[in-house]
């Protein structure tokens, strides 16, 4: 049977850690980032353990990047290769990406 998408699920934002997760049965998935100066949030790496995974976990912390980076007037540097293709595949988030 193939998964569905998870239904939302609470995105934790820890900017001390720069990160965000997702915990969900007992394990953690996590988008990591780093600042560029004042202007830009660069994505590093999306996480989701395979025991959660193929339930939309990814795209919802890459979602959350986003929104934070729309909220700062910031630009975003998807460096991670799932931040890079959710953002080909998410047009409504097109001018946010950097360069």
């Amino acid at each position: 049977m193939a998964s569905s998408p998870a239904a939302p699920t609470a995105v934790e934002h820890d900017p001390a850690a720069r990160r965000f997760l997702v915990r969900l049965e007992g394990h953690e998935a996590e988008l990591t980032y780093h600042l560029a100066g004042d202007s830009a949030l660069v994505i590093d790496h999306t996480g989701v353990p395979a025991e959660i995974g193929g339930r939309g976990v990814a795209a919802q912390l890459v979602r959350a990047a986003f929104e934070l980076a729309r909220a700062r007037g910031w630009k975003v540097v998807p460096a991670c290769s799932y931040a890079a293709v959710w953002a080909g595949r998410h047009p409504e988030f097109a001018d946010l990406v950097a360069g």
